[in-house]
Parts: C-alpha cells; sequence; structure tokens
C-alpha cells in the first residue's frame, strides 16, 4: 500500500506518517515534505523514485506523471486498469494527503508582486486532490489536518486497509471544496477592475454553527469570507464573555458595528431589530452612550451596543440596570470588562478597529444579499457625509453647528432602514423614522419620537420628499426643525425650497440618497 504525502502545511504530519507506516504503509513525499519526514526520524522515499523523473524546473514539475496520477485514478473495481497499472510497472496508490501553498497568506502582504503571487499558485497539488477525489471510493484523499487521525484509525480498524465509502466521499467533497476556494481567492486576486465578472463564485469558511436561525426551526451557521488580508467584522470578533452568539445576534450586531465604524469620533451605537435606535457621538462615550440611550428609552431593552472606542467605567455606569444582549467595542477598560461579566445574558465581543479595518474596505469587496434562486451584489456605500458636495437650496444657509449635525444625521442615516427619517441635534439623535411604506409617515414617527427635541434640531431624509406643502415639509418645519438635508431630484423641490423659505428653515440637497433596505 501506498500513500502520498506532499501537504504545504505540516501540522500534524509525522503523527499521520507514523501511523500509516505502522499500518504497512509505503510513503512516498516530495522533496521538501520528505526532508521534514527525515528529519523527525521517519522512512519516506522520493516521489523521483517513484516516477523515475527527476523534480524539474525549481520544482513546478515533480507530481505531474503517469505514476503518480495512474496509481491514484485506476479503479480497483476493473481488472483491466489493474492489469494496465501492472504492465506499466506501476503501482496503486491509496492515500493521498495534501494542502496547498500559501496562496491567499502570499497575496494579502501589501508589498507582494504579481511574479510572487503567481509562484504560489499550486498546480500538482491541486491536480492530485482532484484525482484522488474522483477516485475516492479507492482512494483516501486528506486536506484538513484534523482528519488525519480519524482517519488513521479508519483505515487500521478494516481489513483491507481502507475507509468506508461513505467516509472517504466526505473527504473527497471536502478536497474539492478545498480547491475550489483556493482557485476562487487567486481568481479574485487576479480580477483586475472587474467588480461584476460573468462567473463569480465566493470563498466562505465555517466558523460556528449557531443554535437556530431566525426561528428555532431554521437551522444555522456562520461563515467568514475566505479571501486575503485580516478578518473582517464580527467573524473577526472575540467573545470575552457570555452565551453563544446567535444569528439574530450576529444580524443586529453587525449592524451596529458597521454603523459605529462610519464615525471619526468616539461614537455609540444602539441597535434593535437591525435598525438603530439611538445614535450619538461625543468625546466622552459615557456621555455618547447616554445621549442615545434618551433618543428612545423604550426601544434598547434586549438590544444590542456597538462602541467605536474603549468601554469606560463610566459607560457602564450609564448602563446600569440597562438590560442588553450584546455589546461589541474594540476594548474595554480592565475594571468596565470585569463589571460587565458580571452580567451572566450580556455577550462581550471585541473587534479590532484598525483604520483599515474599521473604516475602509478591499475595493473589490462587495455586499451579498440572497433571494430566491441567486444572489444579489453591489459594491458598499463608501460616501461619507464629509465627502458630499452640499447644495444649499434656501435663501438661509445652515450655520456651522447645524452642518455639523447635518452631516452627523446623515452619516446616522446611512444604516437606518428605508424610508429612513433622522431627526438629531449635538451629534445625537432625538428621533428616527425608519421602515414605513411612505415618507409621510416616516416623517411623523420620527418627529413625534423627538417631540420637542425636534426644535432646533436638524432632519435628514435618505430620499427626496414627493410633496411639500400640506405634507412631510411642512410638518418637519412647523414641529421648529432649523435646517433639512435632503438628496433632492423630486419634482416639487421648488416647492420645498418655498415652504422652507416660509419658516425660514434651512435646506441643503446631497445630489445622491441613501437608501438602506
Amino acid at each position: 500500500m501506498i500513500a502520498l504525502l506532499a501537504p504545504y502545511d505540516k501540522t500534524g504530519l509525522k503523527e499521520l506518517a507514523l501511523g500509516l507506516a505502522e499500518l504497512g504503509f509505503d510513503i512516498y513525499s516530495t522533496s521538501g515534505t520528505q526532508r521534514y519526514l527525515m528529519e523527525a526520524g521517519l522512512t519516506a522515499h522520493s516521489v523521483s523514485t517513484l516516477t523515475g523523473f527527476p523534480e524539474i524546473l525549481d520544482g513546478r514539475v515533480k507530481t505531474l506523471h503517469p505514476a503518480v496520477h495512474g496509481g491514484i485514478l485506476a479503479r480497483r473495481d476493473k481488472p483491466e486498469h489493474l492489469a494496465e497499472l501492472q504492465s506499466n510497472a506501476l503501482r496503486p496508490i491509496d492515500v493521498v494527503c495534501v494542502n496547498l501553498y500559501p496562496f491567499r497568506e502570499t497575496v494579502a502582504r501589501p508589498d507582494v508582486s504579481i511574479e510572487e503571487a503567481l509562484e504560489n499558485i499550486d498546480i500538482g497539488g491541486p491536480t492530485m486532490l482532484r484525482a484522488a477525489a474522483k477516485n475516492h471510493p479507492s482512494v483516501t484523499v486528506l486536506v484538513d489536518p484534523a482528519d488525519y487521525q480519524e482517519a488513521v484509525e479508519r483505515l487500521g480498524a478494516s481489513r483491507d486497509g481502507s475507509n468506508s465509502v461513505e467516509y472517504r466521499r466526505k473527504l473527497a467533497a471536502k478536497a474539492f471544496q478545498h480547491v475550489a476556494s483556493y482557485d476562487t481567492a487567486i481568481a479574485r486576486y487576479l480580477r483586475i477592475d472587474e467588480a461584476f465578472p460573468e462567473q463569480l463564485t465566493i470563498g466562505l469558511e465555517k466558523t460556528a454553527s449557531l443554535r437556530y436561525g431566525e426561528n428555532p426551526h431554521q437551522p444555522a451557521a456562520l461563515y467568514r469570507l475566505d479571501e486575503p488580508g485580516p478578518l473582517r467584522g464580527l467573524p473577526a470578533a472575540e467573545q470575552l464573555h457570555g452565551l453563544d452568539m446567535s444569528y439574530l445576534n450576529y444580524l443586529d450586531a453587525d449592524a451596529a458595528w458597521r454603523a459605529g465604524g462610519e464615525f471619526d469620533e468616539p461614537t455609540v451605537v444602539i441597535v434593535k431589530h437591525a435598525t438603530p435606535c439611538g445614535i450619538a457621538s461625543h468625546a466622552d462615550v459615557a456621555v455618547a452612550y447616554q445621549r442615545a440611550y434618551d433618543c428612545d428609552p423604550i426601544s434598547p431593552f434586549g438590544g444590542i451596543i456597538a462602541v467605536n472606542r474603549a468601554v469606560t467605567w463610566d459607560m457602564t455606569e450609564a448602563m446600569r440596570g440597562k438590560r442588553y444582549d450584546v455589546i461589541v467595542a474594540p476594548g474595554y477598560e480592565e475594571g468596565a470588562l470585569e463589571r460587565l461579566r458580571k452580567r451572566r445574558d450580556l455577550r462581550i465581543l471585541q473587534v479590532e478597529s484598525e483604520d483599515e479595518r474599521w473604516k475602509t474596505e478591499d475595493e473589490m469587496q462587495l455586499e451579498y444579499r440572497s433571494i430566491g434562486g441567486g444572489i444579489l451584489a453591489q459594491e458598499p456605500d463608501r460616501r461619507r457625509a464629509g465627502d458630499l458636495e452640499i447644495r444649499v437650496s434656501t435663501r438661509r444657509a445652515p450655520t456651522s453647528e447645524e452642518l455639523e449635525d447635518l452631516r452627523f444625521a446623515w452619516t446616522a442615516l446611512k444604516h437606518v432602514k428605508s424610508n429612513a427619517i433622522v431627526v438629531a441635534k449635538g451629534r445625537a439623535t432625538v428621533g428616527i423614522g425608519c421602515g414605513q411604506p411612505n415618507r409621510l409617515w416616516a416623517t411623523q414617527y420620527a418627529l413625534e419620537h423627538a417631540g420637542e427635541r425636534a426644535r432646533g434640531a436638524v432632519l435628514a431624509s435618505d430620499a427626496f420628499f414627493p410633496f411639500a406643502r400640506g405634507d412631510a415639509v411642512e410638518a418637519v418645519c412647523r414641529a421648529g426643525v432649523t435646517a433639512i438635508i435632503q438628496p433632492g431630484g423630486g419634482v416639487k423641490d421648488e416647492e420645498a425650497v418655498e415652504v422652507c423659505d416660509e419658516y425660514e428653515v434651512a435646506m441643503v440637497f446631497t445630489g445622491t440618497r441613501a437608501f438602506k433596505h
């Protein structure tokens, strides 16, 4: 029996080779793996002794040979295949263990050259894996060190030195997926200025099995994007305390975390059912938390908090008596963390917030959303409020304080479900209207929510107002709002300007909308 071992990652390899040798397997390896095994005191034959041909082209060609692929692909249930092997002095290969060159890790380096990237594209490895997986009724294929021990145990327990077909099929599926994910990373790297190719594969790696999905009868799991570079967002989070995260916990925490990442200043975001119920910025995160909470003291119960700075003791003091399911932040003061850990039901997450991870995304990164029978893909909305070319449309221009609040409100607005209306004052939301089927209802809800706090506040709308006089714009002006930011582009824009001028309300147009469905 022959085992061909040529993994790049040597984790668990010594134990695997030892176990196979004890079962009577002859071990063959490529040069680097052979050297590793021999230094570990194990016997390993060069693959060149199997092929009768040396490795050539700086090792580019070493396993691409009939002695390797004939031995792997020969069907054991076909006497003519076995006879052909024998007539050509070839031996069947029963176990193939391969994992691939570190392409993802190589291209993740900012200084990597195209030449170096190409040199780290494995050719022989995927070919052997595909061959072994194709012939899995006869061959055991291994790509994951986590499978080594069980595979050896199953080989030892079987009379003929083979595993069950069902088990080998499971390993074969894993091998094909391993190669598919690898090829996906290569294709993604080689694409130049082509965000939406005709064919698109997405590499994903499972990080957790969840208790259930949106409802208890729905199975669910968490996957991370299997791509070059550091992990991003919630899949990169370290859980410091609390119960396991649920499907809805991840959705809500992601909404809060991404909203917080939009702001340069220390900011607290409170989310319930995947939409903010309070956002506030302040140099002191404890003050920011209190102002975010004050926007809506009812909805935060059982909600999610995201902070784009370290959580302080004073912030935990402000949180006393309030129940939350999740808090996510880039760090926690020691005393604050110990205090939060006393809350049995609170899940505490920590995610690094380096600028590259927190504020920007890879230029080729897409957002995906599933629909029945397909997936929608789009580039993320990367426009920041500070980058907008704001056009004043009314006689009165906003004051510097109003303009600061308008930019804050627009930033918050990007993370509120459409139709979205945000009323803000002092870099804090005081009223939020979201998810309504028409803009008037969303506006009325936000103004009712804000109450007297609407006086002297500003308002942001994620799309133009379709009606003005006797409708949403006039309701905003009558509520005491002093400045409005909206995309413009509606047939009633001139009427909206007239109404605002009558009430001496400043209104600015962004020329771009901020829908979030």
